[in-house]
């Protein structure tokens, strides 16, 4: 199970890297039409019809992805002061309970935004041409990546717990052999 959660982990490592560098590319050709818009307005007194659909897609597509990757790297929103004061255990239940339930609306965002690639399939974003299902299909790539990333980290908090659990047995009895020697040998 250790290496199967090792090969998921490395192969969600080069996912998430790669959502970020789309995101981040996302990011700057967005900033880049922005700018251009800009420019043209101010400029030129001619104000670019495409740059504002294409700022919109791009918008849509990295804050999705990078918000999906925010879920694996556990910078997604949280409210962890009644996670830092309660017991070890308790923190770890809460931790599962999160994932579950952040994974579960990754789950609904993708079917439901499939309904929406899929009813919006056939309209066109008038100014580049393109299917404006497409800017849906953004909701259905994250949330896929949400449900992903959520397994993975309920995934290592069980197998890392078991095997916390399991080299505090392995302690628990070294001790006690240890205990038990030294009360023979007096």
């Amino acid at each position: 199970m250790k290496s199967l959660l090792h090969f998921l982990t490395r192969l969600l490592d080069v996912v998430s890297r790669l959502a970020l560098w789309i995101g981040a590319t996302g990011l700057f050709l967005m900033t880049a039409a922005v700018a251009w818009q800009v420019w043209g307005r101010f400029v030129l007194n001619d104000t670019p019809s495409w740059t504002e659909p294409v700022s919109l897609f791009l918008m849509l597509w990295f804050i999705l992805l990078v918000a999906a990757v925010g879920v694996r790297e556990r910078f997604h929103l949280g409210l962890d002061l009644f996670r830092d004061i309660v017991p070890e255990p308790v923190r770890v239940a809460m931790d599962l309970f999160s994932f579950v339930i952040v994974g579960v609306f990754g789950g609904t965002m993708a079917y439901y935004g499939m309904d929406l690639v899929r009813g919006t399939w056939a309209a066109t974003i008038p100014v580049l041409n393109i299917p404006e299902g497409t800017s849906y299909l953004a909701l259905v790539f994250s949330g896929v990546l949400i449900v992903l990333f959520s397994i993975e980290r309920v995934l290592v908090l069980l197998v890392e717990r078991r095997a916390q659990a399991g080299a505090e047995a392995l302690a628990q009895a070294h001790a006690d052999a240890a205990l038990k020697l030294s009360q023979q040998t007096k």
